[in-house]
């Protein structure tokens, strides 16, 4: 038999186990950073197949590292499994934590035959903190020389532009004051996040392609007929790389810095989580993805005509960075819904999504072997350290 043949095999001996893992984390949404049923499922899944785990990773209770052989090549499959406010599993993150699981369940039996290490490094908050920015501090890909993952999408494309982006938080402190019988007593906190929004507004006329803001008002105060001393703003930047994204970054700290001198509210800005940055996949290892996906009757016709590629962000390109490394987009159908709508949630579970998670798994099983055999590419991702 050979070595596509029993990964499949095992992966397909799996199905049952691997659609229950999708739609329990489906079932259970955790915010970022508490993922705590969704990473104990998963962990216990890795565990149960006799994979050695390591709970607790890089000090993050939701992150741990479970690992099957002692090869030279190390690959490393990255599993999400945190969820959005509101709208739950929105990103299909379900699919992807039973899509890596079932890939290094299929290459299990292989490991000593291949000469490989295989891990599934649980990979906390993706949807904004970046517990993969956690773990490459904490050293867990040192010694790593692959990582792979799929991403669900309404396409099917080998790769996004994936932006860098920074989270922050944007405070503004005023006064308080009756609205009507003293209001010149006041400082108006509300105020000067309106001005803020509004010269982010005028200055998106001047961002360069590939930059982008979004954000939204948290706090606004407490009520209509007192001064706002206080409003909260939750921002997000992006842009195509890590230097633009700086460049961008002064620009709209000014816009929050006019808010503040036009009302005299004090200005205070939290960076949330780590900084994502632009992502750089591994073209021969994607190479390998391609056949495989192709050979389950998956197509690339959007790529190959030369559509746009989707804008996305996620911390995996941080790891590409570090580590050679592919996140390709799986086709779920989604009857016209993107990522982050609620339609999208409701299509993470249908059979269809199912059956994505068994093509996930077998095709990044196969990618692997790929990557295993090609004398070429597995010495020059050897020679990395």
């Amino acid at each position: 038999m050979s070595h596509h043949d029993l990964a499949t095999n095992t992966i397909t001996a799996a199905r049952d186990e691997l659609v229950a893992l999708s739609h329990f984390i489906h079932a259970h949404p955790e915010l970022g950073y508490e993922e705590y049923e969704s990473a104990g499922v998963v962990m216990a899944a890795l565990e149960n197949a006799g994979f050695s785990l390591e709970r607790n990773a890089a000090n993050l209770p939701t992150a741990f590292k479970a690992s099957v052989g002692t090869g030279a090549l190390h690959l490393v499959f990255c599993a999400e499994y945190d969820a959005l406010p509101d709208v739950g599993h929105a990103c299909g993150h379900n699919i992807i934590a039973a899509a890596s699981v079932g890939a290094a369940l299929g290459l299990a039996p292989l490991v000593d035959e291949l000469d490989l290490t295989v891990t599934v490094l649980g990979t906390p908050s993706e949807e904004g903190g970046g517990g993969k920015i956690d773990l490459i501090n904490a050293g867990y890909f040192n010694d790593v020389h692959a990582a792979l993952m799929i991403h669900p999408w309404p396409t099917e494309r080998l790769e996004a532009t994936c932006l860098a982006v920074d989270h922050f938080d944007v405070t503004y402190l005023g006064k308080e004051a009756h609205a009507s019988a003293a209001p010149f007593e006041g400082v108006n906190a509300l105020d000067a996040l309106t001005i803020a929004q509004v010269a982010i507004g005028l200055l998106r006329q001047q961002l360069r392609p590939g930059d982008q803001v979004h954000g939204i008002v948290v706090e606004s105060g407490s009520a209509a007929n007192i001064i706002p001393a206080r409003a909260l703003g939750r921002f997000m930047a992006r842009s195509l790389t890590t230097e633009r994204l700086a460049a961008l970054r002064e620009r709209l700290n000014a816009c929050f810095e006019a808010g503040a001198l036009a009302t005299g509210a004090t200005l205070q800005i939290e960076e949330l989580g780590s900084q994502f940055s632009h992502m750089v996949s591994d073209r021969d290892i994607l190479a390998h993805y391609r056949a495989s996906a192709e050979a389950l009757g998956r197509r690339f016709d959007l790529d190959d005509e030369g559509v746009a590629k989707p804008t996305i962000s996620t911390d995996m390109a941080n790891v590409s960075l570090v580590v050679p490394s592919i996140h390709p987009l799986l086709m779920i159908p989604t009857n016209g819904a993107v990522n982050h709508q609620p339609e999208f949630t409701a299509a993470c579970v249908t059979p269809a999504a199912d059956q994505a998670v068994l093509d996930g798994a077998i095709a990044l099983s196969h990618t692997a072997i790929g990557v295993a055999t090609d004398a070429a590419l597995r010495q020059r991702l050897l020679s990395r350290a």
